[in-house]
């Protein structure tokens, strides 16, 4: 007999690796609300500042890998006390040292990656507790971390006003330390924990083309979200010159968007199968964002838009991560730290490359059409594979859960 969500799991531990997830995206993401006042202080071109937001991506997403094997081998409370102390050291260091050139504001960004591999401790930490009826909505809350975004994108810019931007580090470092001891003291590991993985099993797991199709669809949903989140402050003032303060709240009305959409993303996809779900959100991911590079006059319209096809990317974060534990449920370790890694990768290329084509062309137009070139080759691959998922490890003699 099929428990309830709230008994079936452990609600303390999925709150606990919610909240740490949240602050970790956060500090993941500060860079890019911050990018105009940094950029400007620090003399940056746009493909410099493209490349300063896009850094704690890449190194978030290799650092992945390593808190996902940590996760495996120690736990993920350990994995993930690791993680957030490394993080604390990084802005403490920022704070106090400053960070006063291009070079530095790079060496930030490696640190923070750190927060960036917190997707590998908090979704192991929350899955393991969890059914697999319930995973999406189990993923879906604790994913929803992805929110810290939000914080970052309304007050970083504000705070950066008031106090300068040097200062937004330390700042940070008050609701860090707060999250890093209740995480300490209310997360707890799964008794249901499969055993640790070796260093080879990774390398195997790449031996299965499924592996390959699930890093491909995360980096695009994604690679997608945290890429736009990071370059949106800088589109919205070169493309409308809004000042860092508004463009900040613009991107936060997106990120928000994304964020609130992933645990949703995942209970519709507990609802009605996550190959469903994921159709339809790259289909409006695609298009949203194939009219905002058609150049836009109004701003507004630019918002609507990216508000849009964020909700489809949040979603379909979501809906792929009610996928994975259906097909890879003894590997779950290795396959969240291999597909966050993919997500981070596609987020980097994102950012980056919106950056350097808007040095090199003077807009954003092809970094855009690129992007929804991309959305629409992940649904195509997604209509080609689904007859066989849904004949193998998706058909109802296998899983409780709609795939």
């Amino acid at each position: 007999m099929n428990k309830s969500f709230w008994q079936a799991g452990h609600t303390p531990t999925l709150f606990a690796a919610f909240l740490y997830f949240d602050l970790s995206f956060m500090v993941w993401y500060v860079l890019g609300p911050l990018a105009v006042q940094i950029a400007t202080d620090l003399g940056l071109t746009a493909q410099e500042r493209g490349m300063m937001v896009a850094t704690p991506i890449l190194a978030g997403a290799v650092l992945r890998l390593l808190l996902g094997f940590l996760a495996d081998r120690l736990s993920p409370k350990t994995a993930g006390i690791i993680g957030q102390v490394v993080v604390i050291l990084a802005l403490l260091a920022a704070w106090t040292l400053g960070v006063n050139s291009y070079e530095q504001a790079l060496l930030l960004g490696l640190g923070l990656g750190f927060a960036g591999a917190a997707f590998a401790v908090a979704l192991p930490l929350a899955s393991q507790w969890y059914p697999p009826e319930h995973q999406g909505k189990a993923m879906g809350i604790a994913g929803a971390g992805n929110s810290g975004t939000v914080l970052a994108a309304l007050f970083a810019p504000g705070l950066a006003y008031l106090f300068g931007w040097q200062n937004v580090f330390g700042l940070a470092l008050i609701p860090l330390v707060a999250t890093l001891i209740v995480f300490i003291l209310v997360a707890r590991n799964s008794p249901n924990r499969t055993p640790p993985k070796a260093g080879r099993d990774y390398l195997l797991a790449l031996n299965d083309r499924d592996s390959w199709w699930f890093m491909f669809f995360y980096s695009v949903t994604f690679g997608g979200f945290i890429g736009l989140a990071s370059a949106l402050p800088g589109y919205f003032s070169d493309q409308y010159g809004l000042n860092p303060v508004v463009a900040g709240y613009y991107t936060a009305a997106c990120v928000l968007a994304g964020s609130l959409m992933r645990p949703l993303g995942g209970a519709l996809a507990d609802r009605i199968g996550g190959i469903r779900s994921l159709l339809f959100m790259y289909a409006v991911a695609s298009v949203c964002i194939a009219l905002v590079g058609f150049n836009l006059p109004s701003s507004v319209a630019a918002l609507a838009l990216f508000v849009a096809a964020m909700l489809g990317l949040g979603a379909g974060n979501g809906a792929v991560f009610q996928l994975v534990p259906q097909r890879f449920h003894r590997e779950i370790g290795v396959m969240t730290g291999l597909i966050g890694m993919a997500g981070g990768v596609g987020g980097f290329l994102l950012a980056a490359g919106l950056g350097s084509i808007k040095q090199h062309t003077g807009d954003y137009q092809l970094g855009l059409w690129l992007f929804a070139s991309l959305g629409l080759l992940a649904w195509v691959g997604l209509v080609n594979v689904k007859r066989r998922w849904r004949t193998t490890w998706g058909s109802s003699s296998m899983t409780a859960a709609r795939v």
